[in-house]
């Protein structure tokens, strides 16, 4: 059995205590065979065998996502072309990350077995969104995520509402109607901002799961966390507006179950750096910015440098507090 597939047999059981050894196999594996990886590595004459913890891994900047073909290739007998590429969103000026996925289909599990993880079975749900920008645009991975999510549901609603708000509200009236079921809207900040203030205390909006994927894609002034969700909340009623965390370089997401703090599954680990130091990598530091190991990046590149910058909590969980200066706007979950 390969590297590869030991890697991906292992991973749905992954737990926190053995997700720091699987990170360091999975760098001595991606530092050989991730050509941009590889030599950003030897640019930066990084002593491969000194590296025995998280901490001492360099991580790879995310702009690379946007300049580099990021794949890992174990060898030219084993090369392999991308199945599906998802692209970040953005304006027409901007250049779009690109994040090449080998399996299609290892992504849609492995995003359903973290939703299922801390929401239940999707066979309990029904699940609509709200997303245009990201239908407009094509190749997100958020509309494959919630596409699979509303098959693997056997709903019997469409899953999306690209601008008519008429034939959503009557697919919440309906799913509602269906017991034993739980209704999840998932949505663009800006998309639920404009349905909220268009049909607010229609009793089509209470009592549903308002998940908030971030973003006003420059249709809306940006608005911090606190803002965004007391803005929703009078639309949608008092329970906690939750969160997803995902972006188009990552295969795993977090979420947020209505009080701003992320929590993330062992196969997606968490540690901060000095926003001045990109080096000085912490597992306990409280805040700074967000440094993301996503072992289900087998096939591109596990280490990502991120721009957002977050607060840890000592539970493990963390709150996304914005963006670095000089960074680009990004379509993901970001409430600066």
């Amino acid at each position: 059995m390969s590297f590869r597939e030991q890697h991906l047999h292992a991973l749905p059981h992954l737990t926190a205590t053995g997700a720091p050894a699987a990170a360091l196999a999975l760098f001595q594996y991606q530092a050989r065979h991730c050509a941009p990886y590889a030599a950003y590595l030897a640019a930066l004459g990084h002593d491969l065998s000194g590296v025995d913890s998280v901490e001492q891994i360099p991580f790879l900047p995310i702009e690379f996502f946007k300049t580099h073909d990021v794949r890992t290739v174990p060898g030219p007998a084993a090369d392999w072309r991308p199945a599906e590429t998802f692209l970040s969103s953005g304006t027409t000026l901007q250049q779009r990350s690109q994040h090449h996925v080998r399996e299609p289909e290892l992504y849609r599990q492995h995003a359903q077995r973290i939703f299922e993880h801390y929401y239940g079975p999707l066979s309990g749900w029904t699940v609509l969104a709200l997303l245009p920008s990201y239908l407009e645009q094509g190749g997100s991975s958020l509309v494959a995520m919630v596409e699979h999510f509303a098959r693997a549901s056997g709903q019997r609603q469409p899953a999306f509402f690209l601008h008519d708000h008429a034939a959503l509200l009557a697919a919440l009236a309906e799913a509602k109607q269906q017991p034993g079921r739980k209704v999840l809207l998932i949505g663009v900040s800006y998309a639920l901002l404009d349905f909220v203030e268009a049909h607010a205390s229609r009793p089509e909006l209470q009592g549903l799961t308002v998940l908030e994927t971030g973003g006003m894609k420059g249709r809306r002034r940006e608005m911090i966390r606190e803002e965004l969700h007391d803005e929703l909340q009078r639309g949608f009623g008092p329970a906690g507006i939750h969160s997803e965390y995902g972006m188009t370089e990552l295969l795993g997401q977090a979420y947020s179950f209505g009080d701003g703090r992320f929590w993330a599954p062992p196969q997606l680990q968490i540690l901060l750096r000095d926003p001045s130091d990109p080096f000085s990598v912490s597992a306990t530091r409280a805040s700074g910015a967000l440094n993301i190991i996503d072992l289900a990046n087998i096939d591109s590149c596990a280490f990502i440098e991120t721009k957002d910058l977050a607060r840890m909590h000592p539970d493990g969980s963390f709150e996304v507090l914005g963006r670095l200066d000089n960074s680009d706007i990004r379509g993901c979950n970001q409430l600066v």
